[in-house]
């Protein structure tokens, strides 16, 4: 494959299809990963998937992952940008959401698409203890809206990264939260639900006045969850108000590390006339680069000519994007007299 090439596998057709390959068919490949658990300043913790550089490697460049809505280390994708990583010789990071790593967290609260801290957390102890290591991010779907809310908010730590890639992001997370609701994709929807009561059921036994437990029984969609839950936990007067001050296409124009937008038109988590404000608004800025293929699903972006030789477009194009922009970025320090190998 090459950049700019993506075409989908003839033996995947739809949106669905796509979407459901990676978590349903695909063979894992395993990466040595190990899981360090961190403390965080509201003393709560946060679980941090790490791979070593591979033996013999001479790259300095750090991927850092950032999984979707109830996902992990083991979602399919994360496992793919995994192995990129280790073929590319880089080291990588995944951080797991709060509630994420398999245990309940501590703390009175959860993860949601707008939370940047225990981002910020984990970048800046990454270069206290890697300060020579260049910086790379990948977020996939709610973490690439985390990603790129993160990079335009321009925090002390963002001046650490070097290039960025945002796969599948719910852009506008109103309008994605109602998408997911209609047609087939109330499959998704449902699952996602599903996981989420179990976990803020459990977090309501542990403390009773944090949000209305009545309420809970009453919750049949995402909309209702984010309303009832994600938005009094997290200090948000109502879903909308969540919505409104978490989703990342209004912070598209502040962002100023190289990033790659990837979305499918057909994604069926998000309506496309989203993807167009998205064109819009990044038009104007040259840090972000923009490719919508037609077709690809959620998080799917499945190539290859034959079933038994899928090829994952996503992950190589990520991998491609962020090599390119971490070879840049030591051919300028190298400029100034410090150079180093990618």
């Amino acid at each position: 494959m090459t950049a700019h090439s993506y075409s989908p596998a003839w033996w995947i057709p739809g949106a669905h299809l796509q979407t459901l390959w990676g978590k349903f068919f695909r063979r894992a490949r395993s990466a040595p990963t190990r899981r360090e658990r961190w403390p965080t300043p509201d003393d709560d913790v946060i679980d941090v998937d790490r791979l070593d550089r591979p033996a013999g490697s001479a790259s300095r460049v750090r991927l850092v992952l950032l999984h979707g809505l109830e996902g992990s280390g083991e979602s399919h994708y994360a496992q793919g940008m995994f192995a990129e990583a280790a073929r590319r010789g880089w080291a990588a990071d995944l951080l797991v959401f709060r509630s994420c790593g398999g245990t309940l967290n501590r703390a009175r609260r959860f993860y949601h698409s707008g939370e940047t801290s225990d981002l910020t957390l984990v970048v800046e102890r990454l270069v206290a203890e890697h300060p020579d290591d260049r910086l790379v991010f990948a977020g996939f779907s709610l973490g690439a809206n985390v990603l790129l809310r993160w990079l335009g908010e321009r925090g002390s730590a963002t001046a650490h990264a070097v290039a960025a890639v945002a796969v599948s992001t719910p852009f506008d997370l109103e309008r994605g939260s109602r998408r997911i609701e209609e047609g087939f994709s109330r499959v998704y929807g449902r699952q996602f639900l599903q996981s989420l009561r179990v976990k803020a059921a459990a977090k309501l036994a542990r403390y009773p006045d944090l949000f209305d437990g009545a309420a809970l029984d009453r919750v049949r969609t995402l909309y209702d969850f984010d309303d009832v839950v994600t938005a009094p936990i997290h200090g948000f007067a109502s879903a909308h108000d969540y919505y409104s001050r978490a989703s990342s296409l209004p912070i598209l124009a502040d962002i100023d590390v190289p990033t790659l937008l990837l979305s499918a038109v057909d994604d069926p988590f998000l309506p496309s006339a989203v993807l167009d404000e998205v064109r819009r608004a990044a038009a104007p800025n040259p840090w972000l680069t923009i490719e919508f293929p037609p077709r690809g699903g959620h998080v799917g972006f499945v190539a290859g000519c034959v079933p038994w030789r899928p090829r994952y477009y996503a992950e190589w194009r990520a991998g491609e994007f962020l090599a390119e922009h971490a070879a840049s970025a030591v051919l300028s320090i190298g400029r100034s007299g410090e150079s180093d190998d990618v």
